[in-house]
């Protein structure tokens, strides 16, 4: 196994290219941005697609205690590496799309590193609907993109009442990107 995050990330970009289409993995200060507003005090966090650690580790050190982190990852060595670097942390090996089936509730946010411009519809649907079910009325769906779009195509965001609020562009990541935090929109009365 490589010694380094970066040196697996590479190895796995290589291996792996459907399932790892970031350059390089997050910047500091995109990790900063995707943890902005967490509470320590809050419901639990879920990371979708935790990769090598690096939003992981921003999580934590923002004050989330380890047993209420719940990681998704569906590569196996970043799974490994993952339950190696972050004791307490639970790592689940599966699908994004299954997110739903986890036995969690009022959730206060689900932090995404996954690729969703990349992925059918359908599956952001799965993504989305399931993270918004285990959602808290507060809680917030983050999600970093490159494009200059919403992340989440607008299909999904209308089939689940969503609206955003995005970030600066963040020019010191590789891309550089901007960070969506979705919400469900308030009915009107």
């Amino acid at each position: 196994m490589p010694s380094s995050d970066f040196a697996l990330f590479m190895q796995q970009v290589l291996r792996r290219p459907h399932q790892v289409v970031a350059l390089a993995p997050s910047s500091a200060r995109l990790c900063a941005e995707m943890v902005a507003g967490l509470d320590p005090a809050g419901g639990p966090v879920i990371e979708l697609g935790a990769g090598t650690g690096n939003i992981t580790q921003a999580i934590l050190g923002c004050g989330i205690a380890p047993g209420r982190l719940h990681c998704i990852e569906m590569n196996p060595e970043f799974c490994t590496r993952l339950r190696d670097r972050f004791a307490g942390v639970t790592v689940h090996q599966m699908s994004a799309g299954d997110v739903g089936m986890l036995p969690l509730d009022t959730v206060q946010a689900v932090v995404s590193g996954l690729p969703l411009l990349s992925m059918p519809v359908s599956l952001q649907h799965d993504i989305l609907s399931g993270s918004f079910g285990l959602l808290g009325p507060q809680g917030r769906y983050i999600q970093f993109t490159y494009g200059p779009n919403p992340p989440v195509a607008r299909a999904v965001r209308d089939a689940l009442s969503l609206d955003w609020q995005v970030s600066s562009k963040i020019w010191w990541n590789m891309p550089p990107a901007r960070v969506y935090r979705f919400f469900r929109r308030t009915p009107s009365t």
